[in-house]
């Protein structure tokens, strides 16, 4: 599991029950509990979350020009 840090207790703590969130501003996170108060605990995550790759549709073809 990750570690954070505890506000409450003012050390740095392994995240029980971690779950991983997407933020509204797409990062994503870790939300869980302190082991030693129960506190939530929330460690941000480096990088941006990336959706989900949909497949491509081809590209229409262009009509050939008349001359």
């Amino acid at each position: 599991m990750p570690e954070g840090y505890c506000v409450k207790c003012k050390a740095k703590k392994e995240i029980v029950d971690g779950a991983e969130e997407t933020m509204k501003n797409g990062r994503k996170a870790i939300k869980g509990k302190c082991p030693t108060c129960g506190t939530v605990m929330f460690k941000i995550l480096g990088g941006k979350a990336t959706p989900a790759a949909a497949p491509a549709a081809p590209a229409p073809a262009k009509p050939a020009p008349a001359n």
